[in-house]
């Protein structure tokens, strides 16, 4: 080849390096990969030790680039999951233990918190007791939602069933507006939702899921079977996160300077910063994978059983992975 061609080639690839180096694509022309952790999550306080964990640093600080990917639920979280589009994801025990049944490829690896759901009814509604929820329309985030198993435990606690209600699938962000402005008369969701509506003229709380199922497991980090087997160090460094930020959160409602954790939540989740901590304070932030919160994962799993969602309970070993 020219002497001048190649020269000239030679700097045109090296401006091409320059300016796009940061190009995935790039990367995987050269030989490369993208190194990026996606993490999947909810618009949601169950995820506040994610949010805190970003806004403090705590991956950057440890050389791990994230991409926060935003979902309405559940159930679409772990779809992208088993399609290898996200790598790590902060989701409801329910979704979770549905998808690893199905032979999705995921672990949890932590615990993030428990509780933090509720019933809401309209005061137009006229719904004071459980039973008055029989032929009524009651929204949820989805049927592979928590949500959904706390609805059906409810309903058979009062002698009822889903097939005496009408479930509505919403986006959790647009069901206060729908009881806000009459379209549906009930709906159970997760915090913040249940405490912004809680401080609306006409939405009430008719039942906390701490009161429908005591402290119930709720929310996981679960990671990919081949995030975990490709990157366990990193996976370990996640937890090892997810265990500080889970900490700050609770060091500072303990304090009484919940405020500090507010202010490091994204703006689409604080519609008043006084009702976000009180929704923060609202249900326990936690960490880990010791034995008694196993056993409250498998006594949920046993009530999923009773309720027909799950087929059978799910071993340890295919349920948790701990470094």
């Amino acid at each position: 080849m020219n002497k001048k061609i190649t020269f000239v080639l030679v700097l045109a690839l090296a401006a091409f390096l320059v300016m796009g180096s940061a190009s995935a694509g790039l990367f995987d022309f050269l030989g490369g990969g993208d190194d990026t952790v996606k993490i999947g999550y909810l618009p949601s306080d169950h995820d506040a030790a994610l949010f805190v964990a970003d806004a403090k640093g705590m991956y950057a600080d440890k050389n791990i680039t994230t991409e926060l990917v935003q979902f309405n639920n559940g159930g679409d979280l772990m779809t992208a999951m088993a399609s290898g589009d996200v790598d790590v994801g902060y989701v409801g025990i329910a979704p979770v233990l549905s998808s690893i049944s199905a032979g999705v490829p995921v672990k949890v690896i932590s615990a993030a918190q428990t509780e933090g759901s509720g019933i809401l009814v309209t005061e137009d509604s006229h719904i004071y007791f459980a039973n008055q929820l029989k032929g009524k329309t009651i929204a949820t985030p989805g049927e592979a939602s928590i949500q959904h198993v706390l609805l059906s435990a409810y309903l058979q606690q009062h002698d009822l069933s889903l097939d005496d209600i009408n479930e509505s699938a919403m986006k959790v962000p647009s069901i206060n507006d729908a009881l806000k402005t009459n379209n549906i008369p009930a709906a159970i969701t997760f915090q913040p939702y249940v405490s912004i509506g809680e401080n609306s003229d006409n939405i009430n709380e008719l039942a906390d899921s701490s009161e429908i199922l005591p402290g119930h497991p709720c929310c996981v980090v679960v990671a990919s079977n081949d995030f975990i087997k490709e990157h366990k160090d990193t996976a370990e460094e996640i937890v090892a996160i997810h265990e500080e930020a889970t900490n700050f959160i609770n060091d500072n409602i303990e304090n009484g300077t919940t405020d500090k954790v507010v202010e490091l939540l994204p703006e689409d989740i604080v519609t008043d910063p006084a009702v976000e901590a009180e929704s923060l304070e609202s249900f326990p932030f936690i960490s880990g994978l010791d034995n008694d919160y196993k056993a409250n994962v498998d006594s949920f799993q046993k009530l999923e059983v009773d309720l027909g969602i799950l087929n059978q309970t799910i071993p340890h070993q295919m349920l948790y992975w701990e470094a």
